[in-house]
């Protein structure tokens, strides 16, 4: 469950809507010259919205996927101004990390000592393992910055990110996929502490809202072992994206399982997820982008 929550007034929240303006001309910019590369369908450019928490679990239009207020709380359905510059809440890491702190079919899972680990597109297994996650075509953009100094991008860091396939299912545990390792990555962050990661659509599994775990790193050296995380969280998705994404083929009971949950009855988010709900823009046939900033006391 979350703590941490923090807000500023006044001008932070100017502060704020300035950083996510640069937030949205940068990942814009990214997106348009890595479009190619990433392998998203369709010809039209995606217009980017940044992320700095904020958002309500309301839909607006899901075929164009464009989500993500400032404001607006999963406990009260209150608004307000959430600052840019908010710690990120502490999440469990859940049952599936595949860090080395646990084990998965009678060995300890870690992903992070494998060699190719370090990558931006996740959707295909490593050292050995052929699998390919298939789904909606999603790019995952990640800002890190400090809050004891001004919300300044930290350049550097690692973040690990791993989600669930089209069908709920985790690499490494789940029935099926316990030979894969695919859907986990980690990237260092920029200059303009940003990290990219090429992945999918994740999948709704009964009981939990769609969504993506993440772990924090001082540098890629550090993140080979769950013992060196600074901090782990999850981030979530607007309900109209949600709604769009599994009315396609190849999710499998994600729409009635997303039908029977929202972010204010999940588990982890039921508390609140205005520093975690991220922005995403544009559409099934053209592939979707998701931004978020995530705050840490560095």
């Amino acid at each position: 469950m979350h703590h941490d929550h923090d807000h500023d007034l006044g001008l932070a929240h100017d502060l704020n809507r300035l950083n996510q303006q640069a937030l949205q001309r940068r990942a814009a910019l990214r997106w348009l010259l890595g479009a190619g590369a990433a392998g998203v369908a369709g010809s039209g450019a995606l217009a980017l919205a940044g992320c700095g928490g904020g958002g309500s679990d309301a839909s607006s239009s899901s075929s164009s996927g464009s989500t993500g207020s400032t404001g607006g709380s999963s406990s009260g359905g209150s608004t307000g101004t959430t600052s840019g510059c908010s710690v990120i809440p502490s999440e469990t890491e859940g049952p599936y990390p595949g860090d080395g702190s646990n084990s998965a079919n009678g060995s300890i899972a870690n992903v992070l000592a494998l060699s190719g680990v370090v990558r931006s597109d996740i959707r295909s297994s490593i050292a050995g393992a052929t699998g390919t996650a298939t789904g909606v075509p999603l790019q995952v953009i990640i800002e890190l910055v400090n809050t004891n100094a001004s919300c300044a991008d930290l350049s550097g860091y690692a973040i690990y990110l791993w989600h669930c396939d089209a069908l709920g299912r985790y690499s490494m545990y789940s029935s099926g996929v316990t030979g894969e390792n695919y859907l986990r990555g980690v990237q260092a962050t920029a200059a303009d502490g940003t990290a990219t990661f090429t992945t999918i659509y994740p999948g709704c599994y009964a009981g939990r809202v769609p969504h993506m775990h993440f772990e924090i790193y001082r540098s890629t050296n550090t993140a080979t072992n769950w013992n060196n995380k600074l901090r782990t969280s999850q981030l979530c998705f607007p309900s109209d994206v949600n709604t769009a994404v599994y009315a396609t083929s190849g999710y499998g009971s994600s729409a009635a399982n997303n039908n029977a949950i929202s972010l204010s009855s999940d588990g982890i988010f039921s508390d609140g997820y205005t520093t975690q709900l991220c922005t995403v823009t544009g559409s099934v046939s053209a592939g979707y982008v998701a931004t978020l900033r995530v705050g840490i006391s560095a």
